[in-house]
């Protein structure tokens, strides 16, 4: 069997966040909570960096899920923004699907919480309409591992590629010579270990 590499395009590829909601946050201990933000602000940076298309979605905002994040809501204040009445698979609702239809990309970066119904629902939906699908593992979240890794489990093998936020930056970036200060500040930001990266090369570069 012949294996194809399909990798993220920024000129293809949208991203969704799915029910990044202040009430669903506590059901979320795969991640501790601070890892967990600056994972999901992290894919956001990726997202303004590349001009990828973004849309919102929340579910049952009124009741205990709560509202969007606010940071999250906050850097996107143009996005489509759906608060689904009742939807749990935001696939199922139809303004949602029509603004993803909209945007004329055919991959599709998703998150949310939680991950075995939140992002594996719309992801086993939009790999049936013949979309690709790519999960960013670590800004999506649940209640534990194990249930984490069966979503992960079920999603790959109806299509979906797991990737982290780095790897989907990286991917998109394709060639550090695109840009690398802009990238690499997005790293240095969310990643300590990389910030340090980023100072070394600096402080060594020649000025002009």
């Amino acid at each position: 069997m012949s294996f194809k590499y399909n990798r993220l395009d920024k000129d293809k590829a949208a991203v969704l966040f799915v029910d990044h909601q202040s009430g669903l946050l506590s059901l979320v201990r795969d991640y501790s909570p601070d890892e967990f933000k600056n994972n999901l602000l992290a894919l956001a940076d990726i997202a303004k960096y590349f001009k990828l298309p973004v849309i919102l979605t929340t579910s049952f905002e009124q009741g205990p899920n709560g509202p969007m994040v606010p940071e999250l809501k906050n850097m996107f204040p143009d996005a489509p923004y759906f608060a689904r009445p009742g939807q749990i698979n935001a696939w199922d609702n139809e303004d949602f699907v029509k603004a993803v239809k909209a945007t004329g990309r055919k991959q599709l970066i998703i998150a949310g919480i939680v991950t075995d119904v939140c992002v594996a629902f719309p992801t086993l939906s939009a790999l049936e309409e013949g979309f690709e699908v790519f999960v960013v593992t670590d800004c999506s979240g649940t209640f534990n591992a194990a249930v984490r890794d069966a979503a992960w489990l079920r999603m790959q093998n109806a299509g979906a590629q797991l990737v982290n936020w780095f790897a989907a930056g990286s991917e998109l970036q394709r060639d550090w010579r695109n840009d690398v200060e802009g990238f690499g500040k997005i790293l240095g930001d969310h990643l300590p270990i990389y910030a340090n990266l980023i100072q070394s090369h600096s402080s060594v570069k020649p000025q002009k």
